[in-house]
């Protein structure tokens, strides 16, 4: 059976930084695409980065040059380094696994919240 547990969130004043942890079981973790998603309140959910299993990543736009994603694929734990944290950041964060056939893997969620 698949898990992702997530970890790490909290609130935070703006500037401030979090790292968020998934930690995966039950699955084939190298050879998947793992990914960080957020949603906000009455907002569809969005990626916010994502590491395949090759190595390369991808950010959103919006989070370029503050957020790093990393992984330990011994580990099984992927992890989201938030830097300069906006009021915008706020939203509910969930780990994603996605293997190429098509199937995903979702994480209960961790919520982050940005604010003075």
């Amino acid at each position: 059976q698949v898990q992702l547990v997530e970890s790490g969130g909290g609130l935070v004043q703006p500037g401030g930084s979090l790292r968020l942890s998934c930690a995966a079981s039950g699955m084939f973790f190298s050879i998947a695409s793992m990914a960080w998603y957020r949603q906000a309140p009455g907002k569809q959910r969005e990626l916010v980065a994502a590491s395949a299993s090759g190595g390369s990543t991808n950010y959103a736009d919006s989070v370029k040059g503050r957020f790093t994603i990393s992984r330990d694929n011994a580990k099984k734990m992927v992890y989201l380094q938030m830097n300069s944290l906006k009021p915008d950041d706020t939203a509910v964060y969930y780990c994603n696994a996605h293997y190429v056939h098509g199937t995903d893997y979702w994480g209960q969620g961790t919520q982050v919240t940005v604010s003075s």
